[in-house]
């Protein structure tokens, strides 16, 4: 037989009081046996469908066609606009001709009332400077064309004579240089006179108008005179 230690049965005893102390106090974790070990977690979740491609979806194809679409109009529309900067480019540079011409007219009709301004100021510059005596010889040239149809050298030798009107020669040869008178109309007239109150003959009239002792016409203005003295 063994013989019993009285110290390890105390020892024993001891051990079976601190285990049970544990259980009592409510500290004892049971030993695992592989800390290790871990259970196998499963997928709550349903399985995922499988996405279908893009190019398969009724959407995608809806929104190439409007992209088609979409360029088609946007082709037409460019057209349209190349036609119309076209056209409002032709209206632009018809409007610049337009312009243009415009300006150039005015430009010329800038220029003629210059030029007339000019030209009438040059005038009144001329009368100031021209002498009374000069004047005189025009009123007087006048009124002996307009009244007697006078020929130019008729209307001179009048103007100088002194029985006459005894201008000076360059008065009367200004006077008949300036004054407004149609000189084949002056025979004209002169021969009608001879014709219906003398009754001469168009070669006598011819001669009376050319005669330097007569009224002193040149052979140019008295044959147009008997050309058309029965008009």
């Amino acid at each position: 037989m063994n013989e019993i230690n009285p110290q390890n049965s105390q020892n024993q005893n001891s051990q079976g009081q601190y285990q049970q102390g544990q259980y009592q106090q409510g500290q004892y974790q049971p030993i695992q046996q592989n800390q290790y070990y871990q259970p196998p977690q499963y997928n709550s979740q349903p399985p995922k469908k499988k996405k279908k491609p893009i190019y398969k979806k009724w959407w995608f194809w809806l929104i190439i066609v409007i992209v088609v679409i979409a360029v088609i109009s946007s082709l037409g529309s460019s057209d349209d606009s190349t036609q119309s900067t076209d056209t409002t480019s032709s209206s632009i540079s018809d409007i610049q001709d337009d312009t243009q011409e415009s300006s150039e007219a005015t430009e010329e009709s800038t220029t003629k009332e210059t030029t007339t301004k000019v030209t009438t100021t040059k005038e009144t510059t001329t009368k100031k400077k021209i002498p009374a005596e000069y004047i005189s010889a025009v009123r007087k040239a006048q009124i002996y064309s307009d009244n007697m149809y006078m020929s130019k050298q008729g209307i001179y030798d009048q103007l100088t004579s002194d029985y006459g009107e005894q201008f000076s020669k360059e008065a009367a040869k200004y006077a008949v240089e300036h004054i407004d008178a149609d000189w084949n109309y002056n025979a004209l007239q002169k021969a009608k006179t001879y014709q219906d109150q003398m009754a001469m003959s168009p070669s006598a009239i011819h001669d009376q108008l050319t005669s330097s002792y007569g009224e002193k016409f040149t052979k140019k203005q008295a044959d147009y005179a008997i050309a058309h003295l029965n008009d």
